[in-house]
Parts: C-alpha cells; sequence; structure tokens
C-alpha cells in the first residue's frame, strides 16, 4: 500500500502544507515566531546526516508542537509574500515558490505523521487529535486564497509556452485549486473550511479508534490445548505477546483484514469462531457513527464543487475518469469471482462432510479447511513451507538480489544511522556506477503502537528543484518470533514484502524536478502499479533459487514442494477475488450518493450494498467491513480501493510483457525504471506505461493470473 499511506488529514500538508488569509503585517510577526523556538530543537533545521536522513535519536513528542506553530508561521509569511506580489505572476515567482515553500512544516509533518502510525501512543494521538483542524484550515488558506489563486489561472491560461513536465505542474496546481473549492464564493468558501476542519477530525478519530482496537480487541486463551494446530513456536510468541501486556496465557492480536492468518491453523472451532467475530464486529461502536457522518460530509463538499457524489469528485484525479468505468469492472468480475468461490466452497464442504461434523462452512472455517483442500489438492503443507523464507534471506538474497539482477542497485547496511526502533534496519542504496541513490528503511515485525497492514513512505522525497535523494521505509506486521528463533515467513509475506519494495523503488528512483510531482505522488489508481508489478519478482526462478533455502541446512527448496507452492497460487483465487470486490463495491457505495440521503445502520447499508451487486455471499465476507476499513475512511483511498484490481490489469500486462521480453534483465528493468519508475507525475501516466509497453494494457494477462479463465 501504500498507504503510500500517512493519514489523509495531512495528505494536503505534504504536497504544500499551508498559506493564511492574515494581513500582510502580522506575516513579519509570525515569521518572527519561527526563530524563538528552541534551538535545541533538531526538526527546526535539515538534519545533518547524510541525505537528511532523521536524527531520530534526537526528538520526541515534546518536539512537535512547537515546530508545527513555528513552521506554520513561517509558511503562513511565505505564502502571503507570493499572493500579495506586485509583479504579474509567472511560472518561477509563484508555483516554483510554492513547491519550495513550507520546508519546516514539510519537515515536522513528515517526521510526525509517519513516526505515528509506527511507535504511536496517547501522546502521539493527542496531538494528531489536536493539529487535525489546525492543518486542515491551513491547507484550506491555501487552496482557498482569492489572490493566489488568480495568479495560478493566470498563468494556466498561458501555459502554451511552458515546457512539458513544467506545464504538468501547472495543471497539476490548476486542478488542485478548483477541487479544493478556489472558485467557490465567500459563503461557500466558508462552508467548505467546517467540512474539511470537521473531516479531519473523524477521519483522525478513526484511524486513532483502530489503534485502540488493535490493542484492546485481542483474544486471551488461557487453556493452551485450544491452540492445538499452532507450532511450539507460534504458542510461544503468544505467550510472549501477553507477558508483554501484563496478560496470563496466550494473547491473540487482530491484523486488519477481516479474516486472521491464524484462523488457517486451530483446530478448536470454537476458538475460530471467537476470532473471526472479533475482528467482523470490532470498532462497530465507535467508528460506525463516524462513516455516517463522514460520509455525509464528504457528500456535501462533493455537492458544493458540482458533484453528484464523492466518488464522482474523486474521479477527476483518477486515470478511471468515471464511476460508470469503475462500477463496469467491479461489477464484470463479481459474478465470476462468486462463481468461483461457491465452487471453492463446495469442495471444502466435502471436506468438512468427510470428517463426520454435520455443518455447513462458515466464514471462520473457509481457511482452516480450505488450507486441508490445498494440502490434499496439491499435498502442501505450510508448515514444510516457511523454514525455507527465513526473512534474512528472503530480504537479502530474494528481494535485493532480483533488483540487483533488474536494476544493477546493490545495497549496504547503514548500522551507523540512527533508527526509531531496535527492529529497524536501514540500507544505502547505490546504482551499478557505485553513484548514490538514496536510503531505505526496512520496519518489518507487528508491535504495539503500529497501526496494521504494510506500506511504504517517505522522509524525503526525491526533487531535482530542491536537489533532495530519497530517503523511503517499508513497513510489515509479520509476527515477532520469540527471543532466539528464526523469523519464518508465509509465503504471502514474502509477496508482500516484494510488493512493498515495489512502492519504494517508484520512491528510489523518481527523477523529477518538482516534489508535488515526484515519486509515488501519482493517481491514486496509478500508484499500485508498480508495487504489484514487483510481486512477480519473488517467483522468478533464478530469484526463488537464491533465497528459498532451508534456515538450518542452506538446502535449496526441494523442487517438489516448490513447484506445489507455485501451482498452489491460483488456488482460493475465488475467495481473495470475491472478499476483495466486495470490499472494493463497498467503498464505491459508501461515496456514490448525494447528501439527503439518510443512513442510520451502517451493517444494514453493508448487506443492501454487497447484495445489490451480487457479491453478498456470507462464507466469503469483504476483506474490510466499514468500520475498520482504513484505506477508505482514514487513508487517503476514499472511492479508491478499486486500485488495487485497475492498477493490477497494468501489473499483469507489464510482467507478461517483460517475460516475452526475456523476464529479469536489466534491459527490462532499465526501461521499466525510465519510463514508469522515474517518471512519478511529470507526465500523462497512461503515456508512460505506452511509451514502456507500446500499448495500452489488457485484462488477458489478469483474467489468467487470478484463474478466473483457462
Amino acid at each position: 500500500m501504500r498507504k503510500s499511506l500517512i493519514a489523509s488529514t495531512i495528505a494536503s500538508v505534504l504536497l504544500l502544507s499551508a498559506c493564511s488569509s492574515q494581513q500582510a503585517e502580522d506575516s513579519s510577526a509570525q515569521a518572527s515566531q519561527v526563530q524563538t523556538v528552541n534551538v535545541d530543537n533538531v526538526l527546526m533545521k535539515p538534519s545533518p546526516l547524510q541525505y537528511m536522513a532523521p536524527e531520530f535519536d534526537k526528538f520526541g513528542t515534546k518536539d512537535y508542537e512547537p515546530v508545527f506553530d513555528a513552521g506554520i508561521a513561517q509558511q503562513k509569511a511565505q505564502i502571503e509574500a507570493i499572493a500579495n506580489n506586485p509583479a504579474a505572476a509567472t511560472f518561477k515567482n509563484t508555483l516554483v515558490e510554492l513547491e519550495l515553500s513550507g520546508e519546516l512544516l514539510d519537515r515536522v509533518s513528515t517526521a510526525f505523521y509517519n513516526l505515528s502510525g509506527l511507535i504511536s501512543d496517547s501522546e502521539y494521538q493527542r496531538i494528531a487529535a489536536k493539529m487535525a483542524p489546525v492543518l486542515s484550515a491551513h491547507s484550506d488558506d491555501i487552496y482557498l486564497n482569492k489572490a493566489l489563486f488568480a495568479r495560478v489561472e493566470s498563468i494556466y491560461n498561458n501555459k502554451a509556452s511552458l515546457n512539458a513536465e513544467d506545464q504538468r505542474l501547472v495543471e497539476f496546481y490548476y486542478t488542485k485549486f478548483v477541487n479544493a473549492g478556489a472558485k467557490l464564493n465567500e459563503a461557500q468558501k466558508t462552508k467548505m473550511r467546517e467540512i474539511n476542519a470537521e473531516l479531519a477530525k473523524l477521519s483522525t478519530e478513526f484511524s486513532q479508534n483502530i489503534l485502540k482496537s488493535f490493542k484492546e480487541d485481542v483474544i486471551l486463551v488461557t487453556d493452551k490445548s485450544e491452540l492445538a494446530g499452532l507450532s511450539e513456536g507460534e504458542i510461544d510468541s503468544l505467550a510472549a505477546a501477553a507477558k508483554k501486556a501484563g496478560k496470563e496465557g496466550y494473547m491473540i492480536t487482530l491484523v486488519n483484514t477481516t479474516q486472521q492468518p491464524i484462523l488457517s491453523s486451530l483446530e478448536n472451532r470454537k476458538l475460530r469462531e471467537r476470532i473471526f467475530k472479533a475482528s467482523a464486529t470490532r470498532a462497530q461502536n465507535t467508528n460506525g457513527p463516524i462513516i455516517i457522518k463522514e460520509t455525509n460530509l464528504r457528500a456535501q463538499k462533493a455537492e458544493l464543487l458540482g458533484y453528484k457524489d464523492w466518488a464522482s469528485y474523486v474521479m477527476t484525479t483518477r486515470m478511471a475518469k468515471t464511476t460508470d468505468n469503475v462500477y463496469g469492472i467491479l461489477d464484470d468480475l463479481a459474478p465470476k469471482a462468486v462463481n468461483k468461490a461457491k465452487a471453492e466452497a463446495a469442495e471444502i464442504q466435502k471436506v468438512i462432510d468427510a470428517s463426520g461434523e454435520t455443518f455447513a462452512v462458515q466464514p471462520w472455517d473457509w481457511a482452516f479447511y480450505s488450507e486441508k483442500v490445498r494440502q490434499a489438492k496439491y499435498d502442501l503443507d505450510p508448515a514444510l513451507v516457511k523454514p525455507y523464507f527465513e526473512m534474512q534471506s528472503v530480504i537479502h538474497d530474494g528481494m535485493f538480489f532480483a533488483m540487483e539482477k533488474l536494476y544493477g542497485i546493490t545495497f549496504k547496511e547503514r548500522k551507523d544511522l540512527p533508527v526509531y526502533h531496535e527492529d529497524v534496519m536501514a540500507f544505502e542504496v547505490f546504482n551499478a556506477d557505485g553513484s548514490a541513490i538514496g536510503l531505505f528503511y526496512m520496519d518489518p515485525y507487528a508491535r504495539e503502537g503500529k497501526r496494521g497492514g504494510a506500506w511504504m513512505s517517505s522522509y524525503v522525497g526525491q526533487s531535482g528543484l530542491k536537489g533532495t535523494k530519497p530517503v523511503i521505509y517499508n513497513a510489515q506486521n509479520i509476527p515477532k518470533p520469540a527471543d532466539g528463533q528464526p523469523t519464518l515467513m508465509t509465503f504471502s509475506e514474502v509477496t508482500t514484502m516484494f510488493h512493498e519494495f515495489g512502492h519504494a523503488a517508484h520512491g528510489l528512483f523518481s527523477d523529477v524536478k518538482y516534489p508535488s510531482l515526484a515519486g509515488t505522488a501519482t493517481a491514486r489508481d496509478f500508484v499500485e502499479f508498480p508495487s504489484q508489478a514487483n510481486e512477480d519478482w519473488n517467483i522468478e526462478p533464478t530469484v526463488l533459487a537464491n533465497y528459498a533455502k532451508h534456515y538450518k541446512t542452506g538446502e535449496p527448496i526441494p523442487k517438489e514442494l516448490l513447484a506445489k507452492v507455485l501451482e498452489s497460487q491460483n488456488f482460493n483465487q475465488g475467495f481473495g477475488t470475491t472478499e476483495y470486490l466486495a470490499a472494493a463495491l463497498l467503498d464505491m457505495e459508501w461515496h456514490s450518493f448525494g447528501s439527503d440521503t439518510e443512513i442510520t445502520d451502517v451493517q444494514k447499508f453493508e448487506h443492501e450494498a454487497l447484495e445489490k451487486h451480487g457479491i453478498a455471499y456470507y462464507p466469503v465476507p469483504p476483506r474490510y467491513k466499514s468500520c475498520y476499513f482504513s484505506h477508505t475512511f482514514a487513508g487517503g483511498y476514499s472511492a479508491g480501493y478499486y486500485a488495487y484490481l485497475w492498477t493490477e490489469v497494468f501489473a499483469a500486462d507489464a510482467f507478461a510483457h517483460m517475460t516475452e521480453q526475456g523476464g529479469l534483465t536489466r534491459e527490462n528493468g532499465d526501461s521499466f525504471r525510465k519510463e514508469i519508475l522515474s517518471k512519478g507525475n511529470s507526465r500523462d501516466l497512461m503515456q508512460s506505461y505506452i511509451e514502456f509497453r507500446g500499448q495500452k494494457p489488457t485484462t488477458d494477462a489478469l483474467l489468467k493470473r487470478r484463474g478466473l479463465v483457462e
């Protein structure tokens, strides 16, 4: 993900954090405030470390608020100077100055919002709640500034003489201003400010409720016998988690998806049901009311801007262009996916019946019995597979090895650099010629205070204008083993690691002048393309042979076992596609009605939405139910979760093309880097794909990949 995935409440802040409608005479006083902040606060100045890597060991929660205040004051002065410049508006004195403004606020925002998802505690949550409406108002001051928009519009109307990348930046800003409400009258702007402030507050509350749920909605088991099916190492990890939390017994912590990985192993059906229901019903009381308010406010905002609903508004900056295009692809796949899932359910039911049980398959049974079907069909025991996917080998001999073969890049661990947690690893990244690219941090383990899922983000973005090189991180939530034990990964976790590094490569290889167009700052329904394309390299034969080795003996994974792993990749695709489509359709339906639509029951809305699209199949619930659907209610993917499927079309098509062109070669890698990864949003995104592929993508490879066609 991505999440590239900092909280949506500060999305605009990280692009361009603010301006002010204060009078010019206040600006100098506000600017002087910057000078009064404690000079020992390292966030007040660029980091002296290489690549401006954060000095994690020299700042903490006490340092954020004064720098937020100083950064806001500084940028207010900068924005006033741009908006009130008596000289005629030019690209350089307006848009370039906007790109350069807000350095201090960007620095503190980036540090705070990245770390608040990685090491959050009550103080991080307090600051986030306090700053959400402040930063929302600050962002509004920029995009609703009449004098500033007049300058942007003037440049937009006379952009023909600019070069292509400069024109792209003009179009980016013009669209952003218009979509923010720059053309509204004053009364409408006031309403827009109120809506934005409330939305910022609600999305922050939603996110914090999820973090609270991860801590509180745990399943405590006191009788070890109930954990039959788990390995001794897994049981030890649950015991260690309970001890760390000050509890007796064995503690199961939920991951952010509806289905829980542990369900595939647990033999105790009552415990499986207990875990599933705890997962599926979490945060209903806290986040249910937030969802109703948030979607209504989004509808109001869209209507202010002249759109019938939020989804239609969102599509103005998406490759899909229209909601009809999105619903078209989702509804086309839905019946195929459900039919496939029902066929899978029939196989599962046969296993249940053969065991002497009399119940019909339920959601909490699916993972456990589908694993039995998988084992019977492929004679594949996950416990025999995991020893061949030890984490350090996956990272160094798998992921880094593949990237070196494809792009010629190498990684040097930097233990001299400070990190924010002992589990984090830092690497410097180099081109084949030895020239430096930037820094990459890997944060692999789940822990209290870290949000669920996996994502990529940056501490420093690449920019030719600013002369900065990228400082990127990947976060994952792999269960940490007991002390002294190796980290043995599931194949799904391996795939996720490759996926997230696809985002990292997108950030690391950026070669763009303007920060607002660099790296992963692309449309939501394009940004997941490089990450999904990178997943395929984890099953490339040369790569697999290099990293899939037994952690004790060093022996390569047996060919027969590997063949079963690879053959099983299309297994359960009906389930996987159905649960994804259900979530994507829920996301779209929550944003496809007007503000006069009254919704009082979240669960009823969910059921009716899924029934409407023929995907309300009880044994296969949505990957995320609404009350913990962070992508759409706190993560910037509102009316955008469909993007994973949309971009998988690109990824499957691209990999099929590269396979035809020789597979894992520098020629393929250099082409993908040049035409896709380095370009960011500096040119039309479909044109970037055409320059790489020679044509637009087709769905043929996707359907084959998901096993939906022969």
